[in-house]
């Protein structure tokens, strides 16, 4: 069976679309508590290599949301015996992820229109 997400083997800019880090950030923690790390490396796989983070943006992004309310965070130790900061999704956060995703989704159909046009 063909892989229906072949990874964008020829794309070189790998950055997460401007506006999307909150949406990926909530998506991934959605499915379970990570640490920062984790969440990196989560958003790459699940992506195949399209998106990569910056550290410093999702730190930021981190501490914003935590701010907003969308995640909790608590110091654990990791599976390698280190300290990090673990962060999970909140009630209000759940729903932020919902309101982003319509939103998204809007916003992605919009485009897909648009590319479908014909003169």
């Amino acid at each position: 069976m063909k892989d229906p997400y072949p990874a964008a083997m020829d794309e070189t800019n790998t950055d997460v679309i401007q506006g999307t880090l909150d949406l990926l950030i909530l998506k991934t923690l959605s499915l379970g508590p990570l640490h920062g790390f984790g969440v990196s490396r989560r958003i790459e796989q699940i992506s195949r290599g399209v998106f990569k983070v910056n550290p410093g943006s999702l730190l930021v992004a981190f501490q914003r949301l935590e701010r907003e309310g969308h995640l909790d965070a608590e110091w654990r130790q990791t599976e390698n015996g280190r300290r990090a900061k673990y962060y999970t999704l909140t009630r209000a956060g759940r729903r932020q992820l919902e309101v982003e995703t319509e939103g998204w989704t809007r916003r992605a159909g919009a485009v897909a229109r648009l590319l479908r046009a014909e003169a």
